[in-house]
């Protein structure tokens, strides 16, 4: 059969994925055991009362019928609560919160909803990418906000054409960012809020590591802001938070008038989240806190132990104070894509090119902090046994 697949296709950057996936595959059949600092799987279980949570759900038989598309009440009056307790925010639970399979997913779901052929979305690069992908698949122009060192890796919305912020939709913010791992603070939010306002653009903030912060940084929501819920939608995943990325459950909050419009193309598209899920996401919100200071505890534990192996052997990285990744600038002349499958090739430790996540990653590379302490310090010895750090 002579398959003819979507033009929009020819512009999902999967190949660099795949090669990656190749080699990884050829090292392990060769006998290497390759270290897998690529992906943002977690690596941790969820807090022992949500697998006895949803141990108990998945055991009642009236939780196989259909989910409703936009939640649960129990589970939006857990997303409110939790909302009250961790930013002070007052949510209306049956109209500002919606249930998600997952952040990706409702973003996927959100360019359908608001976007029509041509319409401009402000997208971060580098970013996340189904942040650009979603605008393609809805026929959108992205417009890309690089996020640049020398402004601490935040948009500059003074550089944003007055004719493009006109014809935008949307604008996407992502802190404690992925990949670049930087954070915002109140002003930040204050100025994106009075942008929107002024161009009548809504704000898509994706907060989906606010709980996974170090040295006594704590993230704001975006909905703290006074105003921010008049332009402003949230969205938060589970995954991260409390290790439930393979449940596919998180949500959306804010904005009203975004979430009922994303309720209509969700009903057509799916049916919602599992009602077992959504149960066991009803306990990690409203359950003993403590969990996610102790899974940040770990992160941050990580973090130190391979960056300060690291710096010890010649490569000096910023430490992040957020996420569960490294944002690391390649030490020698190479390009990401190059470097990452050097690093690959002859240490068997396997990250991310930073060009994978748009034009402005290029020069460095993205690293999880998904093995426990001990492999990090191998991590370390391999990369110094290579001496890949002093190639020219």
């Amino acid at each position: 059969m002579n398959m003819q697949v979507s033009r929009r296709l020819e512009r999902f950057s999967s190949a660099m994925f795949f090669e990656l996936n190749q080699l990884k595959q050829q090292l392990r059949a060769n006998g290497t055991e390759v270290i897998d600092l690529g992906i943002g799987s977690p690596d941790l279980p969820p807090p022992p009362h949500v697998i006895e949570a949803l141990t108990e759900a998945v055991c009642d038989p009236s939780v196989y019928g259909y989910p409703t598309s936009e939640g649960s009440p129990f589970f939006r009056q857990a997303v409110a609560d939790w909302y009250k307790k961790r930013f002070d925010v007052e949510l209306d639970p049956s109209t500002e919160c919606m249930a998600l399979m997952g952040s990706q997913d409702g973003l996927s779901h959100l360019s359908l909803t608001l976007v029509d052929p041509g319409d401009y979305v402000l997208v971060p690069d580098p970013g996340y990418p189904i942040y650009e992908v979603s605008i393609h698949l809805a026929d959108g122009r992205p417009y890309l906000m690089p996020l640049l060192e020398t402004n601490d890796f935040l948009p500059d919305f003074s550089k944003i054409p007055p004719e493009v912020a006109q014809r935008a939709k949307y604008m996407i913010l992502n802190y404690p960012n992925n990949p670049v791992t930087a954070v915002a603070e109140r002003s930040f939010y204050e100025q994106a809020v009075s942008f929107a306002k002024l161009y009548d653009i809504l704000i898509v903030s994706d907060i989906a590591y606010s709980e996974l912060a170090f040295d006594g940084f704590k993230p704001i929501s975006i909905l703290q802001i006074d105003g921010a819920k008049d332009v402003a939608v949230e969205f938060h995943s589970l995954s991260k938070s409390f290790n439930m990325a393979g449940c596919r459950i998180g949500y959306a909050a804010g904005n009203r008038e975004a979430l009922q419009a994303l309720a209509v193309v969700k009903s057509n598209i799916d049916y919602g989240v599992f009602t077992a899920v959504q149960k066991a996401g009803a306990a990690a919100l409203t359950g003993d806190p403590s969990h996610t200071a102790h899974m940040s505890e770990t992160y941050r534990k990580r973090r130190d132990v391979l960056l300060d192996g690291l710096k010890r052997i010649g490569w000096d990285i910023p430490k992040p104070q957020a996420t569960m990744f490294v944002w690391a600038k390649i030490p020698i002349p190479m390009t990401s894509r190059k470097f990452t499958k050097e690093l690959l090739a002859q240490t068997g430790v396997a990250v991310v090119p930073g060009v994978g996540f748009g034009e402005q990653g290029e020069g460095y590379v993205r690293i999880a902090l998904v093995q426990p302490e001990e492999k990090l310090q191998e991590v370390v010895a391999r990369i110094e046994k290579s001496g890949i750090l002093k190639k020219n």
